[in-house]
């Protein structure tokens, strides 16, 4: 069957076809979910979280200009949504001291997809002990495989600063990962590097 782009569903939603808001939902709710449950590390909020979400992605929908990919503009969307369940859920906690299933598509053999998933079950577990920043940058590098100038969009902050809170997160990880986990989770990091940046 032929699958419909994201910008043909858009247009067709909002035009009124329910059909069309439903296949667009589908496409990213596993994702925005795997998204959520990795941000606040319990199924019940992240369900919330996701529906969350989605009620946002509703509302604005008539706003999408296309200036980025769809898939972007959505996590952007996320992000907000999360630091406000966030501000919500834990008034009393900075949003800098706040505290993942895989994806998902793989067509790798089934021993290399479980191994996958138990490293991406470990580092799913390191990252709550990460600032909520911090956490949003890991999710953003190692899960939805955004390029540095990609989160700097995204959070709305610049590319060195991105780098430099990916660092510190690593530097933190290491205190809670296999060493060989840390050593090939940095040389994923080291092909997108473009200049030296401090830690901060």
């Amino acid at each position: 069957m032929f699958k419909q782009s994201d910008d043909a569903l858009i247009a067709k939603a909002l035009a009124g076809k329910k059909s069309a808001w439903v296949a667009l939902v589908k496409r990213y709710e596993k994702s925005i979910f795997n998204y959520a449950l990795r941000m606040v590390n319990n199924h019940a909020d992240a369900m919330d979280l996701m529906q969350d979400i989605f009620v946002a992605l509703y509302r604005n929908l008539h706003t999408f200009r296309a200036e980025s990919s769809f898939k972007s503009w959505l996590f952007k969307i996320a992000h907000y949504r999360c630091i406000e369940f966030y501000r919500k859920k834990r008034p009393m906690q900075s949003i800098d001291d706040m505290p993942e299933p895989f994806d998902e598509q793989s067509n790798e053999c089934p021993e290399r997809s479980f191994v996958e998933k138990q490293q991406a079950s470990v580092l799913m577990q390191a990252m709550q002990r990460l600032p909520i920043k911090q956490k949003l940058v890991v999710e953003l590098k190692f899960f939805q495989q955004c390029t540095f100038e990609d989160i700097a969009q995204q959070l709305g902050i610049s590319t060195n600063t991105a780098k430099s809170q990916l660092y510190s997160a690593l530097d933190k990880l290491k205190l809670f990962l296999p060493a060989s986990f840390v050593g090939n989770t940095e040389r994923q990091v080291a092909p997108d590097q473009s200049s030296e940046v401090n830690h901060v």
